[in-house]
């Protein structure tokens, strides 16, 4: 039996100590917000925060975890009050299929903790390999001017890295600005 924290609660979950955490959030504490998506720490559907950072659930043993605060995107709100990320991401408009959007999120909560104006190159250290349900399009030079969003269907043949996603969405939040609508 081991005792995780997990969104301030204590669980015990009767797991082997290699377990990778996502497993025992989802199958046996039963909070379903991480994803699995590659099983190998590259996708970042599965990010939680431990102990403060973002790490990737899927191939962190819960042995690892144990003693330490876990937190989901089920425990990112605090008191009821969305967190600034999540209601940056709703005041947006983000979301589109939702599999990948709960990694992003913890993973950009943990960044702008971190760092509350991060810059290009704190994102591109900080934000990598996240998947993304949606085509980004990064326009201009500087401060963003827009952004343009695909919904994916069929056959992806080009994908811009999330990281160009993240750098946009972190960049208008930091900005207070509200991207322009760009018809495509």
């Amino acid at each position: 039996m081991i005792s995780l924290t997990i969104n301030g609660k204590a669980h015990n979950v009767d797991v082997e100590p290699d377990t990778p955490l996502l497993w025992a959030i989802r199958e046996n504490v039963g909070l379903t917000g991480a994803k699995y998506g590659c099983g190998i720490a590259q996708c970042g559907a599965c990010t939680v925060h431990v102990d403060g950072q973002a790490v990737r659930s899927c191939s962190l043993p819960v042995s690892a975890a144990a003693g330490k605060q876990i937190t989901t995107i089920e425990g990112l709100a605090e008191s009821g009050n969305l967190h600034k990320v999540q209601k940056a991401w709703l005041d947006h408009e983000v979301p589109q299929c939702g599999y990948c959007q709960t990694g992003m999120i913890m993973a950009v909560a943990a960044l702008l903790k971190e760092k509350p104006k991060p810059t290009d190159a704190d994102i591109d250290a900080n934000i990598t390999n996240t998947i993304a349900a949606a085509l980004m399009m990064y326009f201009g030079s500087g401060p963003i001017r827009g952004f343009a969003v695909v919904l994916l269907i069929g056959i992806i043949t080009s994908v811009f890295t999330a990281v160009n996603f993240t750098r946009m969405l972190v960049s208008l939040w930091v900005k207070s600005k509200r991207p322009r609508a760009i018809n495509i």
